[in-house]
């Protein structure tokens, strides 16, 4: 079974959380929260936050036991791009954008889903 968390719209660029992300990839959840907790990044501090709610999905949702939980999948999509000013040479104004990002974290225990057959 596979319980997971999302968190949109974070203030942090895509491209740098992804570097991060790409270290829990396959991980077991506690392995994950180790490796998190020594890397210090904002987006670490971010995917900490959904890593946890993926596995209090699984436990306190689904039943699995936490022992047992993988990070089957992880990534980062882009989202909204926040755009402000920034005052540029010679009088112009340029363009200065903060990226946005939606974190996905899916944990599972390695087993199937129970089908649940309808009684007529």
């Amino acid at each position: 079974m596979e319980a997971y968390a999302i968190h949109k719209g974070a203030i942090v660029a895509p491209r740098k959380a992804r570097m991060t992300i790409d270290l829990i990839r396959g991980k077991k959840v506690s392995e994950a929260r180790a490796i998190l907790a020594n890397t210090n990044t904002k987006s670490s501090r971010l995917i900490v936050k959904v890593l946890n709610s993926a596995a209090a999905n699984a436990t306190n949702n689904m039943g699995m036991k936490e022992e047992d939980l993988v990070v089957s999948e992880c990534f980062i999509n882009p989202g909204q791009t926040i755009k402000r000013i920034k005052f540029g040479s010679r009088s112009r104004v340029n363009r200065h954008d903060h990226r946005t990002s939606h974190i996905v974290v899916k944990v599972s225990d390695g087993k199937k889903a129970e089908t649940v057959k309808e009684a007529k």
